[in-house]
């Protein structure tokens, strides 16, 4: 009979037989069970024969079982835990990764984007916890002053509100994002291309570590592995999928951040861009996207984004509106009246009729309301506008 351990390790060894996504493998998982997938893919039994050729290479440099035994261990030694989808703390989420088709996909990154087989994760948090109310926050490493402001915002606003803020842990947004979430000493996930144990980039390692105690590494690949440039647009799938919906800050015309939110449009989840200076390069992926994708939604600030991944009703963005002056209470006849008075020189009561085009009696009565709002004064026997705040004239 086949043990819990021995499942967990023949996922470990599938994950490095081939890259996570791999559709034919993960359909195989599913049919038979990852050891017999397994032990079918390492009897030379892939269905296909670029699978076949990957598990050739990588079998001719280990045994597949010895490997994963290794990271397990390796894992243990890091402070890392397996998280297996027969495990409780399994985000049901990410399950949707199977039945996402992305139009005109033609590379492999874009083709073989099925969920993962297990999650290597540093830190106490149940993965399913932190992920139950999250979003994704991404964008540009070269970010700029404008951007890095607005992911710091974004990271704050939504750690205060008890959302997970996730990103990918690498300069720029993402850097700024997990600070404000950390600053607002909430929950943020940093989802890795590379074993927990290969900080990415390395300038970010005191970031991670800070990340570790309060909220969650999390990585498809097992310790030690290489952040190679695939795998980061590989890991982009599980960032859109985990989460309840993608706010892209920043992005060059071409970017990883763009793609990330492109997979959320294909699951259906809520895909958001903050718009930006129309003269920055860093704007060009976002606005692109507002102009192509009409599902994507466009966000100016953290109120925004909880409406459009909060419960319908609960958080809907309050409307921008700009504080109430007296004038904006007046009525069409009052409106005319304070129209008709000059600033400097009064004028009498006949003369603000016949400019204001009312009779009398209704000049009358709203310029006495208008002095109530003290909008008019009364001078030398007429009327005249009253003087702004602070001027003495």
């Amino acid at each position: 009979m086949t043990g819990v351990d021995d499942r967990r390790q023949a996922r470990v060894a599938l994950t490095w037989l081939a890259e996570p996504g791999t559709r034919s493998v993960h359909r195989l998982v599913h049919q038979l069970g990852p050891v017999a997938a397994l032990d079918l893919l390492l009897a030379g039994g892939a269905p296909e024969r670029a699978l076949r050729a990957a598990v050739a290479a990588r079998t001719a440099t280990g045994d597949a079982r010895a490997v994963a035994a290794e990271a397990l261990a390796r894992g243990d030694r890091l402070g890392a835990r397996l998280v297996t989808p027969e495990d409780d703390e399994w985000p049901p989420q990410v399950a949707a990764l199977r039945n996402l088709v992305l139009p005109d996909a033609t590379r492999r990154v874009d083709v073989e984007t099925d969920p993962p087989l297990c999650f290597w994760v540093r830190g106490a948090w149940p993965l399913d916890d932190a992920l139950t109310r999250s979003v994704a926050v991404v964008g540009a490493r070269a970010a700029t002053p404008y951007g890095s402001h607005v992911a710091t915002e974004l990271g704050y606003g939504l750690a205060d509100r008890e959302w997970t803020v996730v990103s990918g842990g690498a300069f720029g947004i993402d850097s700024a994002a997990h600070r404000g979430a950390l600053t607002a000493g909430g929950r943020t996930v940093a989802v890795l291309a590379c074993g927990l144990d290969r900080p990415y980039p390395m300038g970010n390692a005191a970031l991670f570590d800070r990340i570790a105690e309060t909220g969650l590494l999390v990585s498809e690949w097992m310790p030690g592995a290489e952040p190679l440039r695939p795998r980061f647009l590989i890991r982009n799938r599980v960032i859109a999928a985990a989460t309840g919906g993608t706010v892209l800050v920043e992005a060059a015309a071409r970017s990883g951040a763009t793609q990330t939110l492109n997979r959320a449009l294909g699951l259906g989840r809520p895909a958001m861009v903050v718009p930006g200076p129309v003269t920055s390069a860093m704007s060009v992926g976002g606005h692109e996207v507002l102009r192509e994708k009409p599902r994507s939604r466009l966000v100016a600030g953290v109120a925004h984004v909880l409406e459009e991944v909060g419960r319908i009703g609960d958080d809907l963005a309050p409307l921008a509106r700009a504080p109430e002056r007296p004038r904006d209470r007046l009525d069409d006849d009052a409106t005319q009246v304070l129209e008709a008075l000059p600033r400097r020189r009064p004028i009498d009561l006949e003369s603000v009729a016949a400019r204001a085009g009312v009779d009398l009696r209704t000049a009358m009565r709203k310029l006495s309301m208008l002095e109530e709002l003290a909008l008019v004064v009364r001078r030398d026997g007429g009327y005249a506008l009253a003087p702004p705040p602070g001027d003495g004239g």
